[in-house]
């Protein structure tokens, strides 16, 4: 079935079509100053809706049953959801989750729940079903929106389920449910759903990957999330005609609010159940695709998949994550992809920051632009203060630790710290937790960082990644950028190994790249030997990996990032 088919074929649901002459618009709560208006990201869906309802806001081809749905009828959809909440039961503040890839129920439930004033958890699909039940019974969940696929993550459960079967067609219960909510509104419309008053209420609780034990709820505003959004849009110029891609999943700290920066922005999101790089080339050869975000990883499945090729129209892509190496930002210039370096985490909404090229980086070899562009620059205009300090309180549990900020020479280390928009509220029934995070009057990101002269800050590791060898410290982050320099390798993952004369080594995990592969078969040990060598020329002596271990795929999270407490793991037993 062609696009264009499909895009004729496929009818909405009846109760999806919104009334003539809709009112698009919130009731105001009682007694609200005339010079205030509180800050809430769901009117960027009513506003566009308003000046584009006939633009397509949602398309959703690579289904068995695909779907499409314009600014107008997506908009009269999350108004239903909204009062199917309601009919439900539902109070503000009550929570609930939602289990699905990046199809249109996910993209309903981000809006819907704000318009309903209760708070959306998005849970990770990748996870185990006793992860997810420990995320469910954390949140307090009183509903669940489940895509169909992944009806084996809740067995047992007695929250009540919706099930999407992802058709949008009527008799299916996700639609149905839709179609109760319509006629509970008994088209009161927008009118009958009241605003928040209070910008600083929380709007989604983001549950963190918990890699070092139980994760933790992450709970952001409606305020956060809206300048959050404005920041995104901004600094990927996304504008009515973009068209985003998404490839980033959605439940990953609530899209990195892209949800709400593309209908800010009015443009077109094209959705897809799972990361299928075929189809990706498909979308940005013949789909006008401008935009879309990913972990590095992600965009060196993208650069080296076969149907790669410059596409027509100018792409951005928005890397976070870690940090882009040389070779991969060279790949995406080649073929015509714009990268945009963000750094954030789940508890600063995604991205807050963004390394701003400079007119001075042209005259620069692509290695020595990449490693500017390889920092983590400055903060968005939205956010508020970033610093690089160290304690002079170092216990850790410490109640207020004094911040002092390392001189901007580009090589004293301390800790990413932030404060302002864009900074998670709390962490959801952990007040210790919070207090601890917040301790000196900033959040503590858990990175470790230079400050370079012109203000910019550059991530050398996570504090539990830096290698510890011989007494010096090895930034696992600035090994693999030159490791990766290396012509022949596509990724490298390195961490440490323990040593009997120097305490730790650094051991590197590397996948060659596919052209190059065949060259080393049955050789590997001649390649970690080239690659050591490679290495000298390029790094102190005890930065230089001990050990190299060439492997077929590297483990990784549901976002692309490499988890390295698995390599750990593999390392242990050695």
């Amino acid at each position: 079935m062609t696009f264009n088919t499909a895009l004729d074929d496929f009818k909405p649901t009846q109760e999806s079509i919104p009334p003539p002459k809709s009112e698009l618009k919130l009731k105001l709560p009682n007694n609200l100053p005339v010079n205030y208006h509180p800050l809430n990201p769901l009117e960027f869906l009513l506003r566009a809706a308003l000046i584009y309802p006939h633009k397509r806001a949602i398309v959703h081809p690579d289904v068995k049953t695909p779907a499409f749905y314009t600014y107008s009828v997506w908009a009269q959809r999350v108004q239903n959801l909204a009062y199917a909440l309601l009919r439900s039961g539902l109070k503000p503040g009550d929570r609930i989750a939602v289990i699905a890839p990046n199809v249109p129920m996910m993209a309903d439930a981000l809006q819907g729940a704000l318009a309903a004033r209760v708070i959306l958890t998005a849970v990770n699909t990748r996870l185990t079903p006793q992860e997810v039940a420990y995320i469910l019974n954390h949140s307090g969940s009183k509903l669940v929106l489940i895509d169909s696929e992944y009806l084996h993550l809740i067995e047992g459960t007695h929250i009540p389920v919706v099930v999407s079967n992802d058709t949008g067609k009527s008799g299916d219960p996700y639609e149905d449910f839709l179609s109760e909510g319509r006629q509970y509104s008994n088209e009161k419309g927008w009118l009958g759903l009241e605003m928040e008053a209070d910008e600083n209420t929380p709007a989604m609780l983001c549950y963190t990957s918990g890699t070092t034990g139980r994760p933790k709820g992450v709970l952001t505003t409606l305020r956060g999330t809206y300048l959050a959004a404005l920041a995104n849009a901004f600094e990927g110029q996304m504008n009515s005609n973009s068209t985003y891609l998404w490839i980033l999943p959605m439940f990953h700290a609530a899209g990195w609010t892209f949800p709400w920066a593309n209908t800010f922005a009015f443009s077109t999101q094209i959705t897809m159940r799972s990361v299928d790089y075929l189809s990706i080339w498909k979308h940005f050869l013949h789909s006008r695709v401008t935009h879309y975000c990913g972990a590095p990883t992600v965009q060196i499945g993208i650069v080296n998949d076969p149907a790669a090729k410059r596409p027509p129209q100018q792409i951005r892509a928005y890397i976070a994550g870690a940090a882009p190496t040389a070779h991969l930002i060279g790949s995406l210039e080649e073929i015509g992809i714009d990268p945009i370096h963000v750094y954030g985490l789940t508890e600063t909404y995604g991205p807050f920051t963004r390394n701003y090229p400079q007119d001075s980086w042209s005259s620069l070899s692509l290695e020595e632009r990449s490693k500017r562009m390889a920092r983590q620059g400055h903060p968005f205009a939205t956010a508020g203060d970033m610093r690089v300090v160290y304690r002079t309180d170092e216990n850790p549990n410490g109640p207020d630790g004094g911040l002092v900020d390392v001189p901007k020479d580009g090589k004293t280390m301390g800790e990413i710290v932030t404060r302002g928009n864009i900074v998670m509220k709390e962490y959801f029934k952990d007040p210790e937790a919070t207090k601890k995070a917040f301790r000196g009057g900033y959040f503590g990101s858990g990175d470790l960082a230079v400050m370079h002269p012109d203000g910019s800050a550059s991530i050398l590791d996570r504090s539990k990644d830096i290698i510890i060898s011989g007494g010096e410290n090895a930034s696992s982050l600035a090994i693999e950028q030159e490791l990766s320099s290396h012509p022949h390798i596509l990724e490298v993952s390195v961490i440490a190994r323990e040593h009997e004369k120097w305490g730790e080594r650094p051991m590197a995990f590397v996948i060659l790249h596919p052209q190059h592969a065949s060259q080393w078969k049955g050789r590997h040990e001649e390649f970690a030997k080239e690659l050591k060598a490679h290495a000298r020329k390029r790094l102190p002596g005890f930065a230089c990996p001990e050990w190299v271990e060439v492997v077929p795929e590297l483990p990784k999270t549901s976002t692309g990032k490499i988890l390295k407490t698995q390599l750990r793991k593999v390392v242990a037993k050695l």
